[in-house]
């Protein structure tokens, strides 16, 4: 669970509440997932981004616990630089970025976020930027073909 956000509807009798949250799921092995939920009550709109999130899990190219290349990432206003790292350095990150790297199995990167600091568009753009990501071997077939 990264965010969850109160939006407040102002009706005759006082006000409404209702509930958004941001949900990272991962099976920490290269598989990562996002997804996001609204409701009335929180304890629903998690289960809705959870669910959300397993049924978007897409797999992501990790090695030797860190990232192959380095990758900048966009999506809105986010932007964010990730970094391979030497082992025993960490998950150099805050925030959502931290929740999608430690839930992709992902233990030793730097990061930067270099524009917005928007939960939602900051884990979209480590998203974006974990999905542009090769292997070396990868990139071999891809030339091959």
């Amino acid at each position: 669970m990264v965010h969850i956000n109160r939006c407040a509807k102002v009706v005759a009798g006082g006000r409404r509440f209702s509930f958004s949250a941001l949900v990272v799921v991962g099976d920490q092995n290269g598989n990562v997932g996002v997804g996001y939920g609204k409701a009335k009550e929180v304890p629903e709109c998690i289960r809705k981004g959870t669910e959300k999130a397993r049924k978007n899990m897409e797999p992501i190219s990790v090695r030797n616990n860190t990232i192959p290349h380095k990758v900048i990432g966009v999506h809105d206003g986010g932007r964010i630089l990730l970094r391979p790292a030497v082992p025993g350095t960490g998950v150099v990150a805050g925030g959502g970025v931290r929740a999608v790297l430690e839930a992709a199995g992902i233990k030793d990167v730097l990061s930067k976020s270099m524009r917005s600091n928007n939960p939602s568009a900051m884990v979209f753009a480590t998203l974006d930027a974990l999905k542009q990501l090769r292997t070396r071997e990868q990139i071999r077939a891809l030339r091959q073909a």
